[in-house]
């Protein structure tokens, strides 16, 4: 196809085609017979020509550019109009290069869909952008790129104007889409004018974004916002040159303000909820010569209707909390970030203080509000801090891990509450959950609850996850070294209703042997599964965990390994597996890691499972999981019977002391414990049943005087004989009769029954741990037996019989 491009001279327009860079000149220009790779096009000049190829505008790109001079003569105010017309389909860039007094402004003003600001690199979703930047002298500064299907309506600038239309080869667009008129001075670099229509959300840029904005340089946006809308500000990006004089700053006029204008450092946050129009101005500073620094700025409005309970309030009392924060935020937060196309939800701490994310620290209480349609979307997350540095100030203390009534009560759902325990390295932490309990999270008990809590346990060198835990479990306490974060973090909005019996505390205790010490109290009809920590990493190198599992004492635990071996090689040390229960006497099962781990086995008493870790060799680690269930203890009927036997025999022998008791009570002439020499303590027809002779044994000594008397001057005068004196013993020198006399009593032994025939042997005492005698000591100066005249037959009374060990019975 043949173009013919006419151009008039007073038009001052050229128009210029040329070869895309770095594409390959297969396709020419051909003006009659000449073949060129590119033509440009002056002022009052007519040239036809046509393209060696069929699809030229993969190979060409147009530029036509307009020169308007408004400083010698008049300016075409007005619309701008894409001049000269028939040009061919080439991607092509309109440029108007405006000439002004820096005296006097120009305005462009633009037509509906208006314009959207966008950052450098961006491009539109049609191809068609708008690029507008200010000439002042020789200096020129790009106010910024824009697509079509915006808010901005309006560019005023100071001085000349640069302005290009970038459209694509398939674009039939007719029209500029501008006017340019002529306005006073505006004493700024510009004014960017943003028409908000309903709710919407804007995103805009500090001139020559992302590269400095000019030395003490002053523009303005202007913001129109319908007068039942609010308007919320949020920076984004920025950052400040090094200033010699002045102050960088932000500078809000908001009609009906008492403080106009409002200044704000760019690190403060900045205005939210304005009802109506504002403006919003950057003032830049003289910068150091040496080391400007640069001032840019990336923010966004946000335009909503008020909520209906915008003027509700709720209160958030830290005031007595100590070492907090609460932070409310989208949910998602920090991770993701939500589109600035998003609705946006508004946390407000006062009716002008509102930001996407809210941080309230402890010690203060807030009235906080809500810009927000859906507070669904909304979560909170708690942080409490929680130390010790002296065991005598913090260890009797327990501090109850539980959540604040001023969070539970606000209508958002608690994400995360996490309590950081901070200790030195001498005590520990203890936590305890006296009545709910904790169930370890694992695949074979899963928790269904709408909350759990998550513990590490971490030094500056390792850091050891113990595991996932969740109310109603069988773990009453935990004990762990080092610094502590338990993590709460719930799973929907019945967290509320289950949370209220929250019973988790924490105290500081003393140092501990092992990394790790779980107490657990399972429930006799459930079956627990325990594993270690750092699942499913394995443990750290040289770490010890122990589990003490509590019996009831009428049942009978199993116990259990879910597999055969630990599953390392050790590179340094050995891993050992220990398992003992708390009883006297009890063995203590070890295995090491290359031996078989202990077959399901039964444990009657409470007991200990400790692993202790090795340096395991790489690409092996010490994971292990065991279960414990319980069943009742099975009585033995041998046992039974032997109980019953046994009662029976100690009824008898309860019967035969009392009758003792009740015949001696009735006895007129009590015995008295005088001892006699003269009688014979042998039993008939049991000769040596003493191993030793009357010299080397005690046999003939009484030691006990019975019960029932009372020593010799206690009792009454017979037949004029005089009582003898009280603790000395002294020979019997009244007759002998022909049998042995009765030994003294003894109440837990049982009556024999003796025969008057002295042929016949008395029944042998069987010697007995119980059949003993208590006697006691013959002073040193008592004086020697000597009613017996027979040598053997005398003995040494200076011991008491029950130390002489080896006496082994006695005959009556």
């Amino acid at each position: 196809a043949s173009f013919t491009i006419s151009l008039h001279k007073v038009d001052n327009t050229t128009v210029m085609i040329k070869l895309r860079p770095s594409v390959s000149s297969s396709c020419r220009i051909r003006i009659k017979n000449v073949i060129r790779s590119d033509l440009k096009i002056k002022p009052g000049e007519n040239v036809s020509f046509t393209f060696t190829c069929s699809t030229p505008e993969k190979y060409f790109i147009m530029e036509i550019q307009k020169n308007i001079d408004c400083v010698s003569g008049p300016c075409p105010f007005g619309d701008v109009h894409l001049y000269p017309p028939g040009l061919p389909h080439l991607n092509r860039t309109y440029v108007w290069d405006v000439k002004a007094s820096t005296k006097a402004g120009l305005e462009l003003k633009f037509s509906t869909p208006w314009l959207r600001q966008i950052e450098p690199g961006e491009t539109c979703p049609d191809s068609i952008s708008y690029n507008i930047s200010s000439c002042i002298d020789e200096a020129t500064v790009n106010i910024g790129t824009f697509c079509r299907n915006g808010s901005v309506s309006r560019v005023k600038l100071l001085g000349g104007v640069l302005l290009s239309l970038h459209l694509p080869w398939h674009s039939f667009l007719m029209t500029s889409g501008f006017s340019i008129a002529n306005r006073a001075s505006i004493k700024r670099l510009c004014i960017i004018e943003s028409t908000l229509k309903g709710e919407s959300s804007i995103t805009l840029m500090s001139p020559n974004y992302p590269l400095g904005f000019p030395e003490d340089e002053l523009m303005t946006w202007q913001f129109v916002v319908p007068s039942n809308m609010r308007a919320s500000v949020f920076f984004h990006n920025y950052s400040l040159s090094n200033c010699e004089r002045k102050e960088e700053r932000v500078e809000y006029y908001i009609p009906g303000s008492p403080s106009n204008p409002e200044v704000f450092k760019l690190s403060d946050s900045q205005p939210a909820n304005i009802a109506g129009s504002f403006n919003m101005s950057l003032q830049g500073c003289d910068q150091d010569a040496q080391n400007p620094g640069i001032l840019r700025l990336l923010f966004q409005v946000v335009v909503q209707p008020p909520q209906v309970d915008e003027n509700v309030t709720h209160l958030v009392d830290l005031s007595k909390e100590k070492n907090m924060t609460v932070t409310i935020h989208l949910e998602g937060w920090p991770r993701q970030m939500p589109l600035m196309s998003e609705p946006i939800c508004l946390i407000c701490k006062d009716p002008r203080t509102c930001d996407r994310v809210l941080t309230l620290a402890s010690g203060a209480a807030y009235r906080i509000s809500f810009l927000c349609k859906d507070l669904s979307r909304l979560r909170i997350t708690a942080e409490k801090g929680i130390g010790c540095m002296d065991i005598r100030w913090c260890q009797r203390k327990i501090y109850s891990l539980s959540v604040p009534k001023a969070i539970t009560q606000l209508p958002i759902q608690l994400h995360k509450f996490i309590w950081k325990l901070l200790a030195t390295d001498l005590i520990n932490v203890e936590i305890t959950s006296p009545s709910l309990k904790l169930q370890q999270h694992l695949p074979e008990q899963r928790c269904n609850t709408s909350y759990s809590y998550s513990i590490v346990s971490a030094t500056p060198e390792t850091e050891l996850n113990v595991g996932v835990f969740c109310p109603g479990g069988s773990i009453e306490k935990i004990q762990m070294r080092n610094n502590i974060t338990i993590s709460l973090k719930t799973f929907g909005k019945g967290f509320i209703n289950e949370s209220v019996p929250q019973d988790l505390k924490m105290s500081f205790v003393p140092h501990i042997k092992d990394e790790c010490t779980f107490t657990v109290s399972p429930n006799p009809k459930a079956k627990v599964y325990l594993q270690t920590p750092n699942w499913p990493y394995g443990l750290p190198p040289y770490v010890s965990i122990s589990w003490f599992i509590v019996v009831p004492s009428k049942q009978a635990a199993r116990l259990g390994f879910s597999k055969d071996r630990m599953g390392i090689a050790c590179e340094t040390g050995r891993a050992y597996l220990n398992i003992k229960e708390e009883t006297l006497g009890a063995e203590e099962t070890v295995r090491r890691e290359d031996e078989l781990l202990p077959q399901p086995r039964d444990m009657h008493h409470s007991f200990w499972v400790n692993i202790s870790n090795c340096k395991p060799v790489d690409k092996t680690q010490l994971t292990l999981q065991f279960w414990v269930t319980f069943a009742d203890k099975q009585i033995d009927l041998g046992i039974i019977l032997a109980v019953v036997a046994g009662a029976g025999v100690l009824a008898a022998i309860g019967l035969t002391v009392c009758c003792v008791k009740k015949k001696k009570k009735k006895t007129q002439n009590p015995m008295v414990g005088v001892y006699n020499a003269n009688v014979n303590t042998q039993m008939p027809g049991k000769k040596g049943l003493f191993g030793k002779g009357r010299q080397n044994n005690e046999s003939h000594v009484y030691a006990v005087i019975d019960d029932a008397v009372v020593y010799g001057h206690l009792l009454k005068e017979s037949n004029g004989s005089v009582a003898p004196e009280v603790d000395v013993y002294r020979p019997f020198d009244g007759p002998i009769g022909s049998l042995p006399p009765s030994p003294p009593p003894f109440s837990f032994r049982k009556d024999i029954k003796r025969s008057s025939n002295t042929e016949e042997e008395p029944p042998l005492l069987m010697d007995t741990d119980q059949d003993t005698y208590t006697f006691a000591h013959q002073k040193s100066g008592q004086s020697k037996d000597d009613g017996d005249e027979n040598e053997k037959d005398k003995g040494d009374t200076s011991m008491p019989l029950l130390e002489n060990k080896e006496q082994d019975g006695l005959g009556e």
